[in-house]
């Protein structure tokens, strides 16, 4: 999963961003106004942790230009203000949830993977996909209550194919979100990983549309 991490304070974003990782997401980086709602608006995310005192172009302006926009990912906005009627009208310009620093990072790192789950549909941590469970909080797939050997990347695959379940996803796309922006990557990388989760979970866990991408399979 993708997130944008749209934060001036350096500290803090290095410590968002160190969290989120662990917690299994790619995350991207952004800390000058215009240049995050450039991103937004021309880039995918699974979700936008967004400060609102933001250098060149305030937070709660980028915000309303993104819904504006039909811009429609989940939108957790930072605030060093904790008046109630400044929190009203970020959640009435289109956030999702609003976070007062300073802040605990574990509070963040949970809001963002409810977010990320509620967007796709799902109102629990413990998704029940096909013959397999997978736990979002616990960042761990198992089958009949017996823990399912995954490497960390594939992992991150399957969780995404599940979270995009309705939808082809191209192999850029699934590149974008599995794999932050310096992440060494290899031409064939999506190919290799694909194989290697079908060989873990079954030849039908994912499925090829040629030309298109891959989608989850139809017993999943």
């Amino acid at each position: 999963m993708r997130v944008l991490v749209a934060e001036d304070d350096r500290r803090i974003a290095q410590a968002l961003g160190q969290a989120l990782a662990a917690a299994g997401f790619a995350i991207e980086f952004a800390s000058q106004g215009e240049d995050v709602w450039f991103r937004g608006d021309t880039e995918t995310f699974d979700a936008v942790i967004l400060d609102l005192g933001l250098p060149d172009l305030d937070g709660l302006t980028i915000l309303k230009r993104w819904r504006r926009a039909g811009r429609n990912m989940p939108v957790l906005i930072l605030t060093a203000r904790g008046q109630w009627n400044e929190r009203v009208e970020g959640i009435e310009a289109g956030a999702d949830d609003y976070v007062v620093k300073p802040f605990r990072i574990e509070e963040v790192v949970a809001r963002i993977r409810a977010l990320v789950r509620r967007a796709s549909g799902f109102s629990s941590s413990q998704i029940e996909v096909g013959q397999y469970m997978l736990d979002t909080r616990m960042k761990q797939v198992t089958r009949d209550g017996l823990p399912v050997s995954l490497t960390p990347q594939e992992y991150r695959l399957f969780a995404f194919m599940v979270h995009q379940r309705a939808r082809v996803v191209s192999q850029l796309e699934i590149t974008e979100h599995l794999y932050s922006q310096d992440f060494a990557r290899d031409s064939n990388s999506v190919e290799v990983l694909v194989a290697r989760l079908r060989k873990r979970l079954g030849a039908d866990v994912i499925v090829t549309r040629r030309g298109l991408g891959y989608t989850l399979g139809g017993n999943f």
